[in-house]
């Protein structure tokens, strides 16, 4: 008797623990207007929700090394100044990067630099527009401005080219706001760059002024000591009554204490045409003295030149970053359905007990 009352009760154990997947649907069904009901209430508040959320679209843009045509005058004026290093120095012009290169270089390092970021922000109307009185909430409205500016650097393995993002309120913004900080970018490089080619050109003015200067001051020493050598002889030759030449050498042969040996009519045409002609310079100083020229001139630079070229122009964004308005409704309308399902099993739960 004992052993059957014990698996009476086992028996009713395993049934209560058995779902009822018939009983589920029914009641599910039953409540059918609570599940239904509370999804499109969660979806709608959602959808109310994402429209008081801030707009977030992004753009982007891909850029590479600048073209010849892009540096203007700086190519030139930059090759100007390689070639007379390479001249002065004998560097092989193949040993340097290119002049493209370094353009680019110093561009990326802007556009990923957070002063270039931080400056364009302040410079720009669509943070002025922004600001408020408090000095706290413009320090944050600047820095999350900052961090909208995304520079993600090439990457052989992975990614071939540089490229930057900007993320606004709206699409017009993302892309208008773009193309003024890639330019942006490039005006502050540009202006290094020029810097940079005016430093290096004064410096060589310099050189090539000490270079002509020495070279004019060496002449200058060897014309006198000529001309003296000559005048001492002649006044030799004219003392021993010399009037004809003694030696068959020529007078840059003859060492300098054996010059009168010449003769008075010789010594007096060379020390006349000495004279008349003055110090005597190789082809060396012709070059530097137009070189020299050149250089007195200064460089001549466009006030701009572009540092980059485009590889993806910035355009006008199809799709919204953020909010998701789809996504969103999709999810709370799940998230209220079954909100609505377990209101449904604990109403039918209820009406069971009572």
């Amino acid at each position: 008797m004992m052993k059957s009352e014990t698996m009476s009760t086992r028996n009713e154990l395993a049934l209560d623990n058995e779902l009822d997947i018939r009983g589920l649907c029914r009641t599910l069904w039953q409540g059918k207007l609570w599940i239904i009901g509370l999804g499109l209430g969660f979806a709608i508040a959602a959808l109310l929700i994402s429209l008081l959320m801030k707009q977030e679209w992004s753009t982007t843009a891909v850029t590479d090394k600048p073209t010849v045509n892009n540096l203007a005058s700086y190519f030139s004026q930059e090759q100007f100044l390689r070639n007379l290093d390479a001249k002065n120095t004998f560097t092989p012009a193949g040993d340097q990067a290119s002049i493209s290169h370094d353009a680019y270089n110093e561009f990326v390092m802007q556009l990923a630099a957070y002063d270039t970021r931080r400056d364009f922000w302040l410079d720009n109307p669509y943070y002025a527009q922004r600001k408020t009185g408090d000095s706290g909430a413009n320090a944050v409205l600047l820095d999350k401005l900052i961090s909208a500016i995304q520079f993600t650097p090439r990457d052989d393995k992975k990614i071939p080219n540089d490229s930057v993002k900007l993320t606004a309120e709206t699409a017009a913004d993302a892309n208008k706001l773009l193309r003024q900080y890639v330019n942006f970018a490039s005006a502050r490089a540009a202006q290094h760059l020029y810097d940079e080619i005016q430093g290096a050109w004064a410096a060589r003015t310099q050189s090539m002024k000490a270079q002509v200067k020495r070279q004019e001051e060496v002449a200058t020493a060897i014309y006198n000591r000529e001309l003296n050598n000559t005048a001492q002889a002649l006044k030799i030759a004219q003392q021993k009554n010399i009037d004809h030449g003694m030696t068959d050498a020529t007078p840059d042969s003859l060492a300098d204490a054996d010059m009168f040996l010449l003769g008075t009519p010789m010594l007096q045409a060379r020390l006349q045409l000495l004279q008349a002609s003055g110090p005597s310079f190789d082809i060396d100083y012709d070059q530097n003295k137009a070189m020299l020229a050149t250089l007195n001139v200064g460089p001549v630079l466009n006030a701009k030149f572009q540092t980059y070229r485009y590889l993806r122009t910035p355009e006008e964004p199809v799709k919204r970053d953020s909010p998701r308005r789809v996504l969103l409704m999709i999810m709370w309308g799940i998230v209220g359905g079954l909100i609505g399902a377990g209101v449904a099993l604990a109403r039918r739960r209820v009406a069971l007990v009572n």
